[in-house]
């Protein structure tokens, strides 16, 4: 017997998918939406009109609004995008560990791919470094692996009702 393997491609030309982007460092976050759309569009072929982007004060707020959008059973996906940069004070660690869990909690609750495009960096010089410049573009290598997962996902539903 033959062993199954399941692996996700990029292409997904049907996927609705979610875009949730922070306001708060802007500077950065928007070099992040800018990669991850160009790349939802131009890669995986997903339509313009398929994409709905939602705009959030800042990466706390990511899991609430991922979580309501999860519920309407109308996307995919969801793609969260935003940027916390380490300060003088413990607050970076309360806003990265809970968007991060919450966002892991939207994933595990609803059974939809969320991709987790929060860059949490010691500095600002980091967080622009990964939203398009020495180190790539987080946002785009975050939409591509959401879309890997909308095919994964996909493949496994259909070997379901085989």
């Amino acid at each position: 017997m033959k062993m199954s393997v399941i692996e996700g491609t990029v292409e997904a030309k049907n996927a609705r998918i979610a875009v949730i982007a922070a306001r708060f460092n802007s500077f950065v976050v928007e070099n992040l939406v800018d990669g991850a759309l160009d790349t939802l569009k131009r890669i995986g072929q997903v339509a313009e009109a398929n994409i709905t982007l939602v705009r959030v004060p800042g990466a706390y707020e990511l899991p609430m609004i991922a979580s309501q959008l999860a519920q309407t059973k109308q996307y995919d996906a969801i793609i969260a995008l935003g940027a916390v940069i380490r300060g003088q004070t413990p607050h970076f660690d309360y806003v990265a560990g809970e968007c991060g869990q919450g966002l892991a909690r939207v994933m595990s609750t609803y059974h939809i791919p969320v991709g987790f495009g929060v860059l949490t960096t010691d500095t600002i010089e980091q967080a622009v470094e990964r939203a398009g410049c020495k180190a790539g573009n987080k946002g785009s290598e975050v939409a591509l692996s959401t879309l890997e997962m909308i095919n994964i996902v996909r493949q496994i539903d259909i070997k379901e009702l085989v």
